[in-house]
């Protein structure tokens, strides 16, 4: 079953992110925007697809794609 936009969560594990900017570039929602230092923020999560590249892509594995259980 596809999740719909409002039924994911998005978590960044700033300890292990490198800020290669890989999840940024391979959001085509543009979910992502960059703070001042590199770090990728979440600021459009109503426009993500849940198509996981974002986690697929990151070589760090400090994204992660959750689902949430809205019942």
């Amino acid at each position: 079953m596809n999740k719909t936009k409002n039924e994911v969560r998005i978590i960044i594990d700033e300890a292990i992110c490198k800020r290669c900017g890989f999840c940024i570039e391979f959001c085509n929602a543009r979910v992502f925007e960059a703070d001042k230092d590199g770090l990728p923020l979440v600021k459009n999560l109503d426009d993500c697809t849940n198509c996981r590249l974002c986690e697929l892509r990151c070589p760090d594995f400090a994204v992660q794609v959750e689902a949430v259980d809205n019942e």
